[in-house]
């Protein structure tokens, strides 16, 4: 009896978790057939001729290949990918960069390279034109491995597939290798558990109203469902109820499970690409509720954002090649380069910007007014500079900051915790003061050994059981601090104001 309960319980599970179609961007260098080969990879779909050929423009498309399905983000280029990552979202679990092989390897390519490291997804390269005269993918992949890009015979183990998007040559060769990349990284959904889905474009149609493209990453969407929108840190942008669901194939669907694109109405305004739809808890959407279920995924990204704090990003752009080196060679170990070119400053700097959390170092170089715009939009801080040793200094006193984080403090006083006790539900901290003067009003610091456990206000100071302003070397006070601070006697009280 025990055995077969343990089998109805595994095959429970199966029908749970189970493999999911991978999510694919494609991006490259404009110009080298990103567009034609997304057509042409649609084109070989036998399920689309099942369905009449028709099919609906939603922002992404599903095509079946050996049996299995792949879903593609049907807008090419890394700036829109940029946009749908600058909420945290991981909209694409594998990218294909595509290099024309009589092109080789251009400025834009080398920004689709940094997007995709900075998403921190596997991707392969797909050498495309290689039916045209002076076609040379071994120049390609020389150029690749100068960018650090180290493919199968140029001491890397990164996949490039030769094609032709144009003559429809390679293209089963790369969707093997796009589903071999898929099992490797083990894709899972669970079409019963917590809805997840990422917007990937939103739009006022003059007919339907309010239309927005979505992929489902986790659980299932289905009919008359209320959802919300939210990002990454929950913030609640949008609410509705599903009126419709349609597929790429422009069929009107009851419910999309993992992997699946569809376009969907009822949402009550046009938000960002990237955005995260869910399920609401209850009927009704309060304003200030926050939902509190995030997926593992995002909170390990949470993480590691703090943990990438402990380093300045910078995005460096200069006038001259021999400048963008001599800056770069300057700076410390705790100066993260994640990309640097020569040029004007562009959308796609501020989009990687914002997606990495980068300041854009601009050296003698101009904007656009429309990226000018675009940064203030997205809240990107851009610093110019016209003589070296500013920019220096700058970014010099950035890492002080860093390695040293009261640097641009100034210590008033200094005080020991030397009892802990509770009145009435407040928790006493009884500290003596050792050095200098400390003020209700100053800031403080909470120093445990050599570091700084937390920071606070002080709520109430008394001394003597009366209320007081300032204490000063010697005397003895109990502090209420404004947030419950977990202290312990020997903690040190700093005391301090900003220069």
């Amino acid at each position: 009896m025990v055995r077969k309960k343990t089998k109805s319980v595994n095959k429970e599970n199966e029908k749970v978790f189970k493999n999911r179609p991978p999510v694919v961007v494609i991006l490259g260098h404009v110009d080298h057939g990103k567009t034609t080969l997304l057509s042409s990879i649609r084109e070989t779909d036998l399920t689309t001729k099942e369905y009449g050929g028709i099919t609906q423009h939603i922002g992404a498309y599903q095509i079946e290949h050996q049996g299995k399905k792949i879903t593609f983000i049907d807008t090419p280029g890394h700036e829109a990918f940029a946009k749908m990552r600058s909420y945290g979202a991981k909209v694409a679990d594998l990218a294909i960069l595509v290099v024309a092989a009589d092109d080789g390897v251009k400025p834009q390519t080398k920004e689709a390279i940094q997007h995709i490291k900075a998403a921190g997804i596997p991707f392969l390269v797909a050498i495309n034109k290689t039916d045209l005269p002076g076609a040379s993918p071994d120049m390609v992949k020389a150029q690749l491995a100068q960018e650090n890009v180290l493919v199968e015979g140029y001491g890397g183990n990164i996949v490039t597939v030769n094609i032709s998007g144009k003559q429809k040559k390679g293209l089963d060769e790369l969707l093997e290798m796009i589903l071999l990349l898929a099992e490797m990284e083990d894709l899972k959904g669970s079409n019963k558990g917590e809805l997840r889905a990422i917007i990937i474009e939103s739009k006022l149609d003059s007919k339907r109203g309010i239309v927005t493209s979505l992929i489902i990453k986790d659980g299932t969407l289905k009919l008359k469902d209320e959802i919300t929108v939210v990002n990454k840190n929950q913030k609640v942008f949008t609410n509705g109820k599903i009126k419709r669901i349609i597929d790429d194939k422009g069929r009107s669907i009851n419910k999309a499970e993992p992997g699946r694109p569809v376009e969907i109405m009822g949402i009550k305004k046009v938000v960002s690409a990237g955005l995260l739809v869910k399920l609401l808890e209850g009927k009704e959407l309060k304003k200030t509720k926050v939902v509190k279920k995030i997926t593992r995924k995002i909170v390990k990204k949470e993480d590691e954002d703090k943990e990438e704090k402990k380093k300045i990003k910078i995005i460096l752009k200069a006038d001259t090649f021999g400048v963008l080196q001599a800056i770069k060679a300057s700076f410390s170990e705790e100066v993260e380069i994640i990309h640097s070119q020569t040029g004007e400053v562009s959308e796609s700097d501020v989009l990687l910007a914002k997606s990495t959390g980068s300041v854009i170092i601009a050296f003698n170089v101009n904007m656009s007014s429309p990226v000018q715009k675009l940064a203030d939009m997205e809240k990107v801080i851009i610093k110019k500079y016209r003589i070296i040793y500013e920019l220096l200094e700058d970014i010099q006193s950035q890492v002080l900051k860093i390695l040293e984080p009261t640097i641009d403090e100034e210590i008033l006083g200094e005080g020991k915790v030397i009892a802990e006790f509770k009145i009435k539900g407040n928790h006493i901290a009884g500290c003596r003061v050792t050095k200098g003067v400390i003020n209700k009003r100053n800031l403080i610091h909470i120093k445990r050994g050599d570091k700084i456990i937390t920071n606070s206000k002080v709520k109430s100071f008394q001394k003597k059981k009366q209320e007081v302003q300032e204490v000063k070397v010697g005397d003895e006070v109990g502090i209420v601090f404004q947030k419950d601070v977990d202290f312990e006697k020997g903690d040190v009280i700093l005391s301090y104001s900003k220069k």
